[in-house]
């Protein structure tokens, strides 16, 4: 937000000489109470003006956003007409001279190519239009032209020149955070399928070849097994949210690790500490269950010796603001050097991009001081723990994926 802020301080000043000059006709309250001076309360009132454009604008560039955004965009300018404009076509006009939209869009084609502001007359034979006049004030961002923002007015105005071009930086820069959100979600999305994706043809094969096993000898493990395999990949490919909750993130493992016990019988077993209160906790998702799998993958068939055993340890505790989810596993292990390279993406082994995966959404976000904390070292196991803030901004679930 700094960008933000760093912008609606240059243009406080112009746009109130503008609102001043052009005489803009607002109702004054007929106290200030505690907003102190004239001045105080008018940069007060574009501030609060400012603050009710923005949220469409974050949304980016479009009729609906535009439509949202052009009456506080005119506040602003105290103009007669203001419209904003993408490279084709004029998505709202608000104010007088609507007729002139045509003109308008002949005469940008310099300012979108040019990325340069410009100020022209207005041709019109309605006698009474109070439209004469047009400030084309480019949208730019990372040096592109996404469109303009033209304010109209009666007659030519300096003040509205450099107001106008305030303001539309303004509005560049909320296209421009508007961007970074959208390139946040196309991120998040695709390293979801990127997780999605490692889900190993094998443990479908081995999962399905199990299933098939109890078939003959035993109908109702395999309708079990069944019905644990079509939750575990129903929640693994879900399309609709960016979180989930601890509880159907832990449904989802317990899933994953029934299949995985049906395969490996006792040689694997699995102790779960759950404290209640931190179930309803909302956390990105898919962003547990690669962890476990990395503890089976490295903890049972990262073991040399076939009849080897592995234990598991899953807990979820409460600390406070924060839920603390610890994984752990007695197997193989990993030379640290290796688990650095691994979080930094210079290597991918197997199974190496699900713990820089999840390592990278924790620290996106929740911070830094959120990635994962791992103790490990060949021969001796390996521990990831997880904090994850109970509140956090922007993080929430859309609910319980129920059984179809």
């Amino acid at each position: 937000m700094s960008g933000f802020l760093a912008g609606l301080c240059v243009a406080v000043l112009p746009v109130l000489a503008a609102g001043v000059w052009l005489g803009r006709r607002t109702a004054r309250p007929k106290s200030l109470g505690g907003l102190g001076t004239p001045v105080e309360h008018a940069t007060f009132e574009t501030l609060h003006t400012a603050s009710l454009a923005a949220p469409p604008l974050r949304a980016g560039l479009t009729e609906e956003t535009a439509r949202k955004s052009a009456r506080k965009l005119r506040s602003l300018l105290g103009t007669d007409a203001l419209c904003l404009t993408d490279r084709e076509q004029v998505l709202v006009w608000d104010g007088d001279g609507d007729h002139h939209r045509t003109e308008i869009m002949e005469r940008l084609a310099g300012a979108l190519d040019t990325g340069r502001g410009e100020a022209f007359r207005l041709t019109c034979e309605i006698l009474d239009c109070s439209v004469r006049w047009a400030v084309v004030a480019p949208l730019t961002v990372d040096e592109r032209v996404h469109g303009a923002l033209v304010a109209c007015a009666p007659r030519e105005s300096a003040v509205l020149v450099r107001a106008a071009g305030e303001v539309a930086r303004w509005v560049s820069v909320q296209l421009e955070l508007a961007d970074l959100d959208q390139s946040r979600t196309r991120l998040i999305e695709a390293e979801i399928r990127a997780l999605r994706a490692q889900i190993s043809p094998h443990f479908i094969f081995n999962s399905l070849a199990v299933i098939a096993s109890f078939v003959r000898t035993d109908p109702e493990r395999a309708r079990e097994l069944l019905l644990e395999f079509a939750d575990f990949t129903r929640y693994s490919f879900r399309r609709h949210g960016d979180f989930t909750t601890l509880a159907d993130e832990l449904h989802a493992i317990d899933h994953y690790l029934a299949l995985v016990r049906a395969r490996f019988g006792d040689r694997l077993s699995v102790t779960l500490q759950i404290a209640p209160e931190v179930l309803p906790a909302a956390l990105p998702f898919l962003c547990l269950q690669p962890l476990v799998e990395n503890a089976v993958k490295h903890g049972l068939e990262g073991k040399a010796v076939s009849s080897g055993k592995c234990h598991i340890q899953i807990t979820a505790q409460d600390a406070g603001a924060e839920a603390l989810v610890v994984i752990e596993d007695d197997g193989a292990g990993m030379d640290p050097g290796l688990l650095r390279r691994i979080l930094a993406r210079e290597v991918s082994p197997s199974g190496g991009i699900g713990l820089s995966n999840v390592d990278d959404r924790l620290r996106q976000v929740y911070g830094d001081d959120y990635g994962l904390v791992i103790e490990t070292a060949t021969g001796a196991g390996m521990k990831i723990t997880v904090r994850i803030p109970k509140y956090q901004p922007g993080v929430h679930s859309a609910g319980r994926l129920t059984r179809e």
